[in-house]
C-alpha cells in the first residue's frame, strides 16, 4: 500500500515542478532567460532551444543579450522569437539580438494574473486526477484481497491528506506569482 502513496506523491511532485515551469515562462516585466525556454529555433532542420544555440544575458533588468554560437544561426532565432508567444520583438544588430522588456500595463497584469490561475486549476485538475487513480489502485487491492475494507478506507484517507496538501501548495504558487507581478 505504500507503494501506492509513494507513486502518488512522485506524480504530484512531478505537477508541481511542472507548473514551476509553466510559472518561470511567464513574463513578469524584468528580463528573465527563462522566457526563452520555450523557444525552439529550426536549426538544421531539429528543433532546439535558444539556450542551446546562444550564450543569453542580462545586462541590464530589461534587457536580454542574445549572442548565437553560430552566426549563420542568428535569423532562425530572430524568426523563433517573432513566432513565439513571449510578445517582444527582437532587434537584430547583425551580430547578437537584443530583447527589450518593456514595463507591464495594468491591463497586462490583469491578463497575466488570469493565466497565473489558469495554470494552478489545471495544475489542481491534474492532482485530483491523480488522486483518483490512486484511489482506484486502492480499490483493486481491496478487490484482490490484497488489504483489507479498513486498510482501504484508511489508504483513501490519506490519498486526500496528500491531494489537499498539493492543491495547498500550487494555491500558495499561484498567489506568489499574482503578488510578484502585481507588484511590480
Amino acid at each position: 500500500m505504500q507503494q501506492v502513496f509513494d507513486k502518488t506523491e512522485s506524480k504530484m511532485n512531478k505537477t508541481i515542478n511542472a507548473l514551476n515551469e509553466q510559472y518561470a515562462g511567464i513574463r513578469a516585466g524584468r528580463a528573465s532567460a527563462s522566457v526563452l525556454n520555450r523557444v525552439m529555433v529550426d536549426y538544421y532542420g531539429v528543433p532546439t532551444p535558444v539556450t542551446q544555440l546562444a550564450n543569453v544575458s542580462s545586462p541590464e533588468p530589461r534587457l536580454l543579450k542574445i549572442a548565437p554560437y553560430d552566426k549563420t544561426a542568428l535569423k532562425d532565432i530572430e524568426r523563433a522569437i517573432l513566432t513565439s508567444d513571449i510578445g517582444i520583438n527582437p532587434q537584430n544588430d547583425g551580430t547578437i539580438i537584443r530583447l527589450n522588456f518593456p514595463p507591464l500595463t495594468e491591463e497586462h497584469r490583469k491578463e497575466l494574473c488570469k493565466n497565473i490561475s489558469k495554470y494552478a486549476e489545471e495544475a489542481k485538475v491534474a492532482v485530483r486526477s491523480i488522486r483518483r487513480d490512486a484511489i482506484e489502485s486502492l480499490k483493486t487491492m481491496k478487490k484482490n484481497a490484497e488489504i483489507t475494507e479498513d486498510d482501504q478506507a484508511n489508504g483513501e484517507k490519506k490519498v486526500q491528506t496528500i491531494t489537499d496538501d498539493f492543491c495547498k501548495q500550487i494555491d500558495e504558487m499561484a498567489k506568489a506569482k499574482e503578488k510578484d507581478i502585481l507588484e511590480l
